[in-house]
């Protein structure tokens, strides 16, 4: 009788612990939910690069991004004089996981750069997250490269972050026209090290583009900075509020990711 009035004295006291031990774990489990998904791996320079897409404890995106080794910063080729001095590399999205806004990425390297002169005519990448089909990207097409200034090129206001503009100058034939921020610090005779781009085709965005200077890269910097957002979007999902230009030393990878998505 004695031993069975103790067991039931102490009874409570267990299942109390128990449910402590249950409610404390909740966010640790919560948080184990997170999930990364990767992309397939591409060969640029003596490195590798892929896409990856993290979500948050919901399940949902929380973070679009390129990770890549070091090595991706050597080795990487260099136009003869007078070629077009771009090299695109097409990295796919993860197979796996939640869907977001991007469609695929596509990594330029920009071996001497590109107007304007003593802003961008530094070797670095442009990373361009696309919104649209490859098949459609494929089809963007000017008649020069002023076609951004063109009227019909021209988005509605409420597409454009308050602030940018599509100058003249900034067409590019599969991807689209570039709409930048002049108050931008490469602007204000800086050094170009990393800014955020936003493309358009006929009206409609098209892509959103970290560009980060090879010298920057090679520093190995831990960066980030708030995404100047539009009042809406043309493809419905979530979009960044920040973006990030970041070297892992445990890991020994950098990452250019969209953050913040909502």
């Amino acid at each position: 009788m004695i031993r069975i009035g103790v067991r039931a004295l102490w009874t409570p006291f267990f299942i109390l612990a128990a449910a402590a031990a249950v409610l404390a774990a909740g966010p640790a489990l919560a948080e184990s939910k997170s999930t990364t998904y990767e992309g397939k791996g591409v060969r640029i320079g003596r490195g590798t690069a892929h896409t990856v897409v993290r979500t948050d404890a919901d399940g949902k995106p929380a973070s679009i991004g390129i990770v890549f080794t070091p090595g991706m910063l050597d080795g990487l080729p260099k136009a003869a004089k007078g070629a077009n001095p771009d090299f695109p590399y097409l990295l796919p999205m993860p197979t796996k996981g939640p869907k977001t806004v991007v469609d695929h990425v596509v990594v330029n390297w920009e071996s001497a750069g590109h107007p304007p002169s003593r802003v961008y005519d530094v070797p670095h990448f442009d990373f361009h997250f696309y919104l649209v089909s490859r098949a459609a990207r494929m089809k963007v097409a000017f008649k020069s490269e002023n076609d951004s200034g063109d009227p019909g090129q021209q988005p509605p206001a409420e597409l454009v972050p308050v602030g940018y503009i599509l100058p003249p100058g900034t067409a590019v034939p599969q991807m689209g026209v570039h709409a930048i921020d002049p108050s931008a610090s490469e602007f204000r005779n800086q050094p170009f090290t990393a800014t955020f781009i936003y493309g358009f085709y006929n009206k409609q965005q098209s892509f959103l583009e970290p560009m980060v200077s090879l010298a920057y890269l090679k520093s190995k910097p831990s960066f980030s900075a708030p995404v100047p957002r539009p009042a809406s979007y043309t493809k419905p999902g979530t979009y960044p509020s920040t973006y990030g230009v970041r070297y892992d030393a445990g890991r020994n990878v950098y990452e250019v990711t969209l953050e913040e998505l909502k």
